[in-house]
Formats: structure tokens, sequence, C-alpha cells
């Protein structure tokens, strides 16, 4: 039998049980509030991950790069959302995908329209709203929400899916009522725009949202059709200070081995630097002067617990630096600060039941 401690570090661990338990869960939360699910596979990359969601009730799949839909496309998944503007000189590979399994493409400008259109591909194609995040999408009060709908209901090559946005501004809520909020900011802003082009007369078959924390604390999601949460699947630090979940329904750690320890030093090393955790800062620091951790150390993994007496507070290439020391060949479990970040440092997942390695499963994060 292998185990954790035979593996050599940094190595990547997925919780199976966790994992499934967290699956199972946010299924049952979308049917609480009657919507589908479609997850982001974007989090863990792996076919094993996606086919264990579609087993938990998952209709379809959220993907952030053609090679993402490539590789799933060839794992037998045939509803795909490409969740990312359309990328122009890209189109012709996004109609290849399409032609194996269902590629649904995002625009937020009338170009991208000219382009879908002009490529001779009947694309299915849905409108990107801005909830108020800021990134991308298009203003659910202004003009061009109603004419990208006009143009793409009308089009006789292309088909209009519906609305979709991304409530990144959960990331910024402090604590579960601000969570709250921006969970019905979203589905406000959504419900609205639906609404406001249904009067027009413009059909909107799917309105789409999605994030993690904001369908953790949804209270109703009234005038939405589809969830796309991703990060579920393994949790994080973050989601941890955010209050989507606890230390305890973490998926995914980073196993590390104590490699420095400097007597009359107040910090050892670690061989999980930015390449094994990636360099995310997480949340802010606790207040009252704690130092911001570039992850955190288990004290108990199946109990949940973190440890105080040594926090990870810096990372460069292969090194990571924890203030506090521990002995010499210590052997540690790191929480990531960003678990999509962190699995797309490696190639794949030691699948894990309690502290025995099951399986390996590798990722798809392959670029052109």
């Amino acid at each position: 039998m292998t185990t954790i401690h035979d593996l050599p570090t940094p190595a990547l661990l997925v919780d199976l049980d966790v994992l499934e338990a967290n699956l199972e869960r946010m299924a049952e939360r979308a049917a609480e509030l009657d919507v589908t699910l479609r997850p982001h596979v974007k989090t863990h990359k792996c076919l094993e991950i996606g086919r264990l969601q579609r087993r938990a009730g998952a209709r379809g799949i959220t993907v952030s790069t053609l090679e993402e839909a490539r590789a799933f496309a060839r794992g037998g998944f045939d509803d795909m959302t490409w969740a990312f503007p359309v990328i122009p000189d890209r189109i012709g590979e996004a109609a290849a995908v399409d032609r194996e399994a269902r590629l649904r493409v995002v625009v937020d400008d009338p170009s991208a329209v000219d382009a879908l259109e002009a490529s001779g591909h009947p694309f299915h194609v849905w409108i990107e709203v801005d909830c108020r995040y800021g990134r991308s999408g298009v203003d659910p009060e202004g003009p061009a929400l109603v004419e990208l709908a006009r143009r793409l209901s009308g089009s006789r090559r292309l088909a209009f899916d519906g609305l979709l946005t991304h409530s990144g501004q959960a990331y910024h809520a402090a604590g579960r009522e601000a969570l709250a909020a921006a969970a019905e900011q979203e589905r406000s802003v959504m419900a609205g725009a639906a609404a406001r082009l249904r009067e027009g007369g413009i059909e909107v078959p799917t309105v789409s949202v999605g994030s993690t924390p904001a369908m953790s604390a949804a209270r109703g999601l009234q005038g939405v059709d589809e969830a796309r949460p991703g990060n579920y699947a393994f949790y994080d630090f973050t989601q941890v200070a955010l209050g989507s979940c606890a230390a305890a329904d973490c998926a995914l750690t980073v196993a590390a081995t104590v490699v420095s320890s400097r007597p009359g030093a107040d910090h050892c090393v670690v061989d999980a630097g930015a390449l094994a955790l990636s360099a995310d800062p997480g949340p802010d620091p606790a207040e009252g002067g704690s130092p911001r951790s570039m992850g955190r150390l288990y004290e108990d993994y199946r109990a949940g617990t973190l440890r105080e007496d040594a926090r990870l507070v810096s990372l460069s290439q292969e090194h990571g630096i924890v203030r506090g020391r521990l002995p010499w060949g210590t052997r540690v479990r790191i929480l990531p600060n960003h678990s999509c970040l962190t699995a797309a440092c490696f190639d794949a997942y030691h699948v894990v039941t309690g502290e025995e390695v099951v399986d390996r499963w590798p990722l798809h994060r392959e670029r052109a």
C-alpha cells in the first residue's frame, strides 16, 4: 500500500471522500435553488472529476480554454460553454470543437458577433452581462444588450442561448451577509436584464450565473436557470476565509517537506514554492497584525484544524518560507489560497482516502 508519506514532495493531493461530499452538496444546493448545475472545470481540468460531477447530477460543463474543451470533448463530454469572450483568431478552432461536441461561445461586443457570422459556422452564443463585477460583459441597462440580443435572436446562422454572468465581486465580500448580498445582486441584475429583453419581444432561453461563494450563500435564484460554480469541488483557504466552507471541506492540499530549519532562526523552509502553490496572495490578513498567509498548514487534516504556530508567509520559485520553526524533515500538508491555480501547477493528482494513495488522475492543462 502506498501512503501520502511515500510520495516525493511537493505532491498534489485530492481527498476522494471530501471531493465526493462537495460534489453531492453542491448538486443538492442547485436542486434546492431550482437551477441546473453546469460546473466550471477550469478548477480541476480533470476528466475523472468531471465524470464524478456528471454522476452527481451536473448537466453540461463550463470551460475556460479551448484546450480544456478539446480534452473534455475527447473524454465524452458533449455540452460545453466556453465562458470566455470569444478570441478572434481562434473562432475556427472553436468551430472544430463544436462539430465534435456542442461548444457554446460568449460575446459582449458586436464585432464578435460579426466575426462569428462571418465564420459561417452555426454557433450557439451567450451574451455576457456585467452584474457589477466590472471585468467584462455588457451593461445590463445599456443599449448594447438589446442590440446584441436582437442581432442574435434574428440571425439566420447563429443561435441565441441567453444571458451569462460571473459574480466575481463575491470574492471581495466580508462575511455571510455580504456573500448573500452579492448573490442577490447577481440574481437581480440578471433577472432584470432578461425581463427587459422579454418585454421587448426577445426570447431569452436561459439565464446563467456563477461563482462558488455566491452559490454558497444565495437565498433564492428566481429568474435564473443555471449556475456555473467551479471552486466548490476543492474549495481552498480563500473560501474558508469568505465563509463558503470550513477547512474540513477542502479536498485539495499540497504535501511538502521542511528542508531547512536553522538553529536560532524564526522560520523554516519547505519545498513548495510559487510553482507548487501559485503566488495568489489570498484573503486580506486578519485584523490584529496577523501576517498574510500564502497558504495555511494543517495541524490535523482529518479534524480540519489549521496551525497557528507556523504560517506560510513568503514564496519564491521553489521555496516556501514558514514563519515558525518545524524540525528538518517534517512533512506538512498545505491548504492553498487558490486551489484552481495550485492544481494548474501540477501534471496529476494523487487521489487519497485517509492517508492511502488509491489512484493518480492527470490534469489537462495544455496550452497551444
